[in-house]
C-alpha cells in the first residue's frame, strides 16, 4: 500500500492512498465466494452455482462493497502508519478503481492540533471565602416563605405584590392583535410579567373596576410586529388578593421533606443546604477563572469537524430545553458557534493537561463527591449505591473530578488571591461582559 500526505492547512491533510490490485481482487473474490454459498439461481442447487455465473451476476455489487470496506480499512491503516490523529471522518475522492487495477483514492480530513499547554504562571485567580451567617439563614427562610406564598381575596385597592385576576383586550391602531387579549388571567403586580407600565397602571385599582392603559411596546420587544408601537389595553379587574406568607410550622417543614424536627431542625437543614451551595459556587468560580486563563494562554486552532459536532449538540440541547416544533438543524449555527468553540478548545486543553501530568481520577474524591450529592436526598446511602451500580453516571462523576484535578494542577503555579466576602456575593452568578 502506497501512502502520501500533503498538509493543505494547519490542520487539514490530503492523503493519497493506493491499494494494490492483488488485494482488491482478493477482497472481491472473497465476497463472490461468500455469495456463491448462499445464492439462489434457477436451474442450480444452492452452493452449486458455477463461479462464472456468480461473477457475471454479482461482481459489480461485490466490487462496490469491496471498495467501501477497502477505503475504510486502508484509511485506518494509513493514519496509523503516518501517526496521524484524525478529528473527524474523511471526505473521500476516488481516483482509480478499474477492474484489474489498483484502487487509488484521496482522503481529505482534519487532525487534532498538537500543542503543549503552558502559561499556568500567567493565570490570576481570585478565590472567595464566605460563611453562612444567621442573617443569611433568616433571609433564606423568608425566600422560602415567599416561594410558598398563598393569596387571599382582599376588599381594598390593589398594591404591589398583590395578585389580580383580570380580563384585558389590547389594540394597536384600533385593531385587536394576536396574543393581546386574555380572560381570567392571574397577575402579580410588580412581577414584571407584562410590558412596562401595565402592572404599574393597575396599582390602586379595585375589584370590578375597568382601566384603560395607553402603553408603548419596547423597541426590542420579541414580537417585531409590535416593537415600538403604541397600544391601548382595556383591563377589567375581577378580584384583588393579598399575599399571605406561611408560618414556620411542621406543615411548612414537611413540604421540604423535613418532619418532626421543629424550627431548630429545619434551620439546621436549610443551613446545610446553603453551605453546600456556597462550596459549589466558590468552586465553580475558581474553575471558571482557571479555564478562562487556560484559553487565553493557549490559543489553538479548532478542527471544523469538532466545532460542527459541538454546534449540533448545542442545537439539540436548545430544542430539548425550549421545545416547540422546530428541528435542531433549523437553528442558525451562528447562535452557538462562540459557545461551541470555547467548549471544544477547553476540551482539547483539559485533555492535554491530563496527558501531560498523567492524571487519573482520584477515587477517594469521586466517592466524596457522590456522598456530597447524595446528602441532599432523604436516603443518601441508596443514592451512593445507585451511582456505583451505573457505570455511565459514575464515569460522569469521574470526569468532573478529573477536571477538578486539572484545576488543582493549574492553581499550584497560578497567582491566587484569597478574598473574604458575604454569602450573597459568593453565590451571585458572574455577570457576562457587555457586548461592544
Amino acid at each position: 500500500m502506497q501512502v502520501s500526505v500533503e498538509n493543505t492547512s494547519a490542520l487539514e491533510r490530503r492523503m493519497t492512498i493506493a491499494v494494490p490490485a492483488e488485494r482488491v481482487e482478493s477482497e472481491v473474490n472473497k465476497r463472490l465466494q461468500q455469495t456463491a454459498r448462499r445464492a439462489k439461481v434457477a436451474g442450480f442447487r444452492p452452493g452449486k452455482v458455477p463461479m462464472s455465473v456468480i461473477r457475471q451476476r454479482y461482481e459489480d455489487a461485490a466490487r462496490q462493497e469491496a471498495f467501501g470496506d477497502l477505503v475504510q480499512a486502508s484509511f485506518y491503516e494509513a493514519v496509523v502508519e503516518q501517526k496521524l490523529n484524525p478529528a473527524g471522518a474523511p471526505a473521500v475522492e476516488p481516483k482509480s478503481f478499474e477492474k484489474g487495477g489498483d484502487l487509488e483514492f484521496v482522503a481529505i480530513f482534519e487532525v487534532f492540533p498538537e500543542f503543549t499547554v503552558a502559561g499556568f504562571e500567567s493565570i490570576a485567580v481570585e478565590r472567595l471565602s464566605a460563611e453562612v451567617t444567621d442573617a443569611d439563614l433568616d433571609n433564606m427562610l423568608e425566600v422560602l416563605r415567599k416561594q410558598n406564598v398563598r393569596f387571599e381575596v382582599a376588599d381594598r385597592a390593589a398594591q404591589n405584590e398583590d395578585q389580580l385576576n383580570i380580563d384585558f383586550v389590547g389594540k394597536v391602531d384600533g385593531e385587536a392583535f394576536a396574543g393581546g387579549s386574555a380572560q381570567g388571567t392571574q397577575l402579580v403586580l410588580g412581577s414584571g410579567r407584562m410590558i412596562p407600565g401595565f402592572e404599574e397602571g393597575l396599582v390602586g385599582a379595585k375589584a370590578g373596576e375597568e382601566r384603560v392603559l395607553n402603553l408603548t411596546f419596547p423597541e426590542d420587544y420579541q414580537n417585531l410586529d409590535l416593537a415600538g408601537k403604541t397600544a391601548e389595553f382595556t383591563v377589567t379587574v375581577n378580584s384583588v388578593s393579598e399575599p399571605k406568607l406561611p408560618e414556620l410550622t411542621e406543615e411548612f417543614f414537611a413540604q421540604f421533606g423535613i418532619k418532626e424536627t421543629g424550627i431548630d431542625g429545619f434551620r439546621a437543614e436549610v443551613r446545610k443546604n446553603m453551605e453546600r451551595e456556597l462550596r459549589q459556587a466558590i468552586k465553580n468560580k475558581v474553575k471558571n477563572q482557571v479555564m478562562d486563563g487556560l484559553v487565553a494562554a493557549n490559543p489553538i486552532e479548532v478542527p471544523k469537524a469538532l466545532l460542527e459536532n459541538e454546534v449540533n449538540r448545542l442545537r439539540v440541547q436548545a430544542v430539548q430545553q425550549f421545545g416547540g416544533n422546530i428541528k435542531p438543524e433549523q437553528l442558525p449555527a451562528e447562535l452557538f458557534e462562540e459557545q461551541a468553540k470555547r467548549r471544544v478548545v477547553l476540551g482539547l486543553i483539559v485533555a492535554e493537561v491530563v496527558k501531560q501530568n498523567d492524571l487519573q481520577p482520584d477515587e477517594a474524591r469521586v466517592r466524596e463527591m457522590i456522598q456530597e450529592m447524595a446528602s441532599a436526598y432523604q436516603e443518601p446511602e441508596q443514592v451512593v449505591a445507585w451511582y456505583y451500580k451505573n457505570d455511565q453516571q459514575l464515569n460522569e462523576v469521574r470526569s468532573v473530578v478529573l477536571e477538578e484535578q486539572v484545576v488543582d494542577t493549574v492553581l499550584q503555579k497560578a497567582t491566587v488571591t484569597d478574598k473574604s466576602v458575604s454569602y450573597e456575593e459568593a453565590i451571585k452568578p458572574v455577570q457576562a461582559p457587555a457586548a461592544d
